[in-house]
């Protein structure tokens, strides 16, 4: 098996919404599409992946060294040497030869993105879905099941006018879409009216474990300790990056004093990088893992950080991936986490699950399509279709 041709496209997100720190008017995602020399079905396999949202567009690294390298790369660089099958992880360690350690944002969305498109190609391949491939290859039980997962919807993004109308609108449209537990941002306003917006989120979920907030690392450490307080008595399900994700102190400082789980880790691109938040940031048995595969090197290295929160003492149903995408879904399914998140009807092309995944009782169904499953959503697919993916 060859790797015949790749190639990649930057792609506007086109939306107005903004979260505490940034809006996403300039907002750009990686589109990227790996082909091979194999066919089934009389079509070319060919694997597609994007580098979620929240970062820019990592086209730069990508022409420049990484889908040179992958199309240089020798087949024992791609395939498993004992089963002869592609192996995603192999390659993208195969593609940091050449790279320095540290630095991980770099390049770590670049690898990733790369990383998740093999992943597609891999599971159409073996001609299942990802995340039955995923359970198979890290030996997960019963995560190759087809099933239903627990989803819960993200949103509350700030809006330029009559906020707080249309947050309770989104949310009972979450509901309708048979949605339980709603995510929102926080820490963009004075904190009177993030208080009443949480207010009228709960007049709808009617029980705070079922709200979780995303303070988008907002705050200093005084602000940080502040806000937490000021929420504390909503019984939310978790308080997400109430700082910088370097800042372990202000975790660690926040743990102590905030009753509830905190959250973190989308801003996390390597498994050094989660070692050290696990270790000096806030208290393990507390947190909410949330790593974001395309972004942090893939699902090889997802995959390392799920084993190393373990050692630490967080455990599986405590790990959600960051995204609101397919690729996410997969990964928490194969991988038997705890959840994941979903976007319905942000971000345009970019958000949801496609045709295939229905949500009922804040569970989403699982994809069957081989692969990645981009084919079931039509908008996102005309963009992957559109790129020169054969030689």
């Amino acid at each position: 098996m060859k790797i015949v041709h790749a190639c990649e496209k930057t792609i506007p997100i086109e939306c107005d919404l903004r979260n505490a720190r940034v809006d996403f008017s300039e907002m750009t995602a990686t589109v990227v599409a790996v082909a091979t020399d194999q066919f089934r079905d009389g079509r070319r396999v060919v694997g597609y992946a994007f580098n979620s949202f929240g970062r820019y567009a990592c086209g730069g690294p990508l022409r420049e060294r990484f889908i040179p390298r992958l199309l240089a790369a020798p087949p024992s660089d791609l395939l498993d040497p004992d089963t002869q099958r592609l192996d995603p992880p192999r390659v993208a360690t195969a593609l940091l030869r050449r790279e320095k350690a540290g630095a991980h944002a770099e390049r770590s969305m670049a690898v990733g993105t790369l990383e998740l498109a093999l992943w597609d190609a891999a599971a159409k391949l073996e001609g299942r879905p990802l995340y039955q491939v995923l359970a198979s290859r890290y030996g997960v039980a019963g995560a190759g099941r087809p099933r239903a997962i627990a989803c819960y919807a993200g949103g509350g993004f700030y809006k330029p006018t009559d906020d707080r109308a249309r947050l309770r609108d989104e949310i009972q449209g979450y509901l309708d879409a048979g949605y339980r537990d709603v995510k929102i941002k926080a820490g963009g306003l004075p904190l009177a009216q993030d208080l009443a917006r949480i207010e009228s989120a709960l007049a709808l979920l009617h029980d705070g474990s079922r709200l979780a907030l995303d303070a988008s690392c907002a705050f200093d450490r005084d602000s940080a300790l502040a806000y937490a307080r000021a929420v504390a008595p909503y019984g939310l399900r978790w308080l997400e990056e109430p700082c910088d994700p370097a800042d372990f102190d202000t975790y660690r400082a926040v743990s102590e004093q905030y009753p509830g789980m905190l959250a973190g880790g989308e801003n996390l691109y390597s498994k050094e990088e989660a070692e050290n938040f696990l270790r000096y940031g806030p208290a393990p048995h507390r947190v909410v893992l949330q790593p974001d595969p395309p972004l942090a090197y893939g699902i090889g290295e997802f995959h390392r950080m799920v084993r190393l929160a373990g050692r630490h003492g967080v455990p599986a149903a405590h790990i959600m991936p960051h995204g609101g995408n397919l690729m996410s879904l997969h990964v928490a399914a194969g991988l038997g986490l705890g959840g994941a998140e979903s976007y319905p009807g942000l971000f345009g092309a970019f958000g949801g699950f496609g045709r295939e995944v229905a949500i009922a009782d804040g569970h989403a169904s699982l994809p069957a399509a081989p692969g990645i499953g981009f084919e079931e959503q039509p908008e996102l697919y005309r963009i992957f279709a559109a790129l020169p993916a054969n030689p």
